[in-house]
């Protein structure tokens, strides 16, 4: 996104405030930004950052987007990086989104594409076999045609996704199946046997093992870049 000074930013689920800092620099002393999350250790880093920078054009709040209720035509730009897999109702937040942005507004997040990262799609199929559903939190905006739909639903106009591609040989599937097994996404309040535990994991380690080649298991993490408008026509 190129900001212009005097722009009007919300950063949704900001974290340590990465998108929300560096919109505070582009749109400069007459812009202003709002950086919201949940997460209040989080926040509090990201307001250390801004306060090191002197930046006085940017806000922090607490809250989750999920039930965040925004004014109307308030701002310029709204991003949102890496999140959505996370809320509960994101065609309504979308919605949320349209409402809070000036006519001619941008919209713009990145999401994971629907089979990536391998190893957490790999992830879901071996739990399966042990009993175990999970969802893939990826699936609901996870490749160009339903990026598009959802967001030509929640009223948006020129919408253009871009694909991006960050794979990787793993070096340590210990971590990797750590990561996965304690997300949001895994066996958290999983009440199995230390047993059953240990031969999902040991079956886990033979899949990716059997996947591998010579150089070993690429990790194929592909993520869209999503943008889309408030028409001017609109209202």
């Amino acid at each position: 996104m190129q900001l212009l000074p005097g722009q009007s930013v919300l950063d949704v689920a900001t974290g340590t405030g990465l998108v929300a800092i560096s919109a505070a620099q582009s749109v400069g002393p007459t812009g202003k930004v709002l950086g919201t999350d949940f997460a209040e250790g989080m926040l509090t880093q990201a307001q250390a950052k801004a306060k090191q920078l002197s930046l006085e054009n940017i806000q922090f709040q607490q809250v989750d987007a999920d039930e965040h209720i925004l004014g109307s035509a308030r701002y310029d730009v709204v991003f949102c990086s890496c999140e959505i897999a996370y809320f509960t109702h994101f065609p309504v937040i979308l919605e949320r989104w349209y409402q809070s942005l000036k006519r001619g507004g941008t919209v713009t997040f990145s999401c994971l594409k629907e089979t990536s990262p391998n190893v957490s799609a790999m992830f879901r199929k071996v739990v399966q076999r042990y009993g175990l559903k999970i969802n893939n939190p990826n699936e609901l905006a996870g490749n160009r045609k339903k990026c598009m739909r959802l967001l030509q639903s929640a009223g948006f106009g020129h919408v253009t996704v871009e694909t991006e591609q960050f794979g990787f040989y793993l070096t340590d599937a210990e971590a990797v199946w750590h990561g996965n097994a304690n997300s949001a996404f895994g066996l958290r309040g999983v009440a199995w046997s230390e047993a059953t535990l240990q031969c999902c994991k040991q079956t886990y380690f033979d899949e990716i093992a059997q996947a591998s080649t010579e150089k070993g298991y690429f990790n194929d993490i592909t993520m869209l870049f999503v943008t889309a408008r408030k028409l001017n026509e609109a209202l």
